[in-house]
């Protein structure tokens, strides 16, 4: 069974974010993490960069194949998590404490009401 936190929110592309007054970290779900299989390799973005959301926040590379990381809101990229350069693996491990991707502070508070909660996350994945 996939964990699906309560307390963040998901998106269809299967990123989750969690958000704290301005700032919002962002990684893959549980769910992504199973798919992909074995993470050896990710694709952080820069510091400084502002995304839109559903822009291309980064790669993530697994034995399987690769995938894109897409920004579930719009923001400035404030934080990366630099430990997955040497530790890709933290994304199978712990996905949503340690495997996180990057933290942006957000332009638009208002875009995480269109995202899913984890009850309609769940309904996404057939869960």
């Amino acid at each position: 069974m996939t964990k699906v936190p309560d307390d963040l929110h998901y998106t269809k592309d299967h990123e989750w974010v969690r958000v704290e007054g301005k700032k919002a970290t962002i990684g893959i779900t549980d769910h992504a993490q199973h798919e992909l299989t074995d993470i050896v390799f990710v694709e952080l973005p820069k510091l400084g960069k502002v995304l839109k959301a559903h822009e291309k926040l980064g790669v993530v590379e697994s034995v399987k194949s690769a995938s894109e990381i897409y920004a579930p809101v719009s923001g400035k990229v404030i934080e990366v998590n630099d430990t997955l350069q040497d530790s890709p693996e933290a994304v199978n491990k712990d996905p949503y404490g340690s495997g996180w991707v990057a933290t942006v502070e957000v332009s638009d508070p208002n875009e995480v009401k269109g995202l899913l909660n984890a009850a309609g996350y769940k309904k996404h994945i057939g869960e």
